[in-house]
């Protein structure tokens, strides 16, 4: 089985640099352009299933790659995005200058990272996993495709568990593109990445 992670498309806190986290935004022209581009790049892939975080910016993405198919976007609230706290809805200039040491463990150091009010790297990538879990064995047997639609943080912790990273190691290349690709390969027990951060469906707007 594999299973087609995405990230949402570009939202228009996005633009401004905002903290989204559990808030949310609405998806800007680009965003649904490129939605809309990656659905077209995947249009020929048969999909059992398809999940998508509870928000709205990821649920709309998954719509609009979704298409003409007539499934079900089923939402999980294990793959919305992490929770930060006191910093959603702020600018990330403002959270640096107003939290300087978290500020920076969030983004240099994330084994040392202690959330405002939000949730720290070990809830998430816990959530993360076990959502991760639920999804293969609701996926069992049978299904050849499944499509995931989520957010920065947690196709960052999947690929945390997959690859078995240490926290502090948690912002590892790729960088997570708006609507780019990452593909989980299902065997069994095992799990592997064979597509990571892919965004060769927006080569003509990048």
């Amino acid at each position: 089985m594999k299973i087609y992670i995405a990230r949402h498309g570009q939202t228009h806190w996005n633009t401004e640099h905002r903290m989204q986290g559990w808030q949310d935004s609405a998806l800007t022209a680009k965003g649904i352009e490129d939605a809309k581009k990656l659905g077209k790049s995947l249009e020929r892939i048969k999909f059992d299933s398809i999940y998508s975080s509870p928000l709205g910016r990821a649920y709309n993405t998954a719509k609009y790659i979704r298409g003409d198919r007539g499934i079900e976007i089923i939402k999980m609230d294990s793959f919305r995005e992490m929770n930060f706290g006191k910093w959603e809805g702020m600018a990330d200039s403002d959270v640096r200058e107003l939290f300087p040491v978290e500020h920076k463990n969030f983004w240099k150091e994330p084994n040392l990272f202690k959330p405002v009010e939000g949730e720290s790297f070990d809830a998430l990538i816990n959530r993360v996993s076990t959502g991760l879990e639920e999804l293969i064995e609701s996926s069992r047997p049978g299904s050849e495709n499944v499509l995931l639609v989520t957010h920065t943080c947690v196709i960052k912790s999947i690929l945390s568990i997959v690859k078995n990273y240490s926290i502090k190691d948690f912002w590892n290349p790729p960088f997570v593109h708006a609507t780019s690709l990452t593909v989980l390969e299902v065997d069994g027990e095992k799990i592997k990445t064979v597509l990571e951060g892919d965004i060769s469906h927006l080569k003509d707007s990048v």
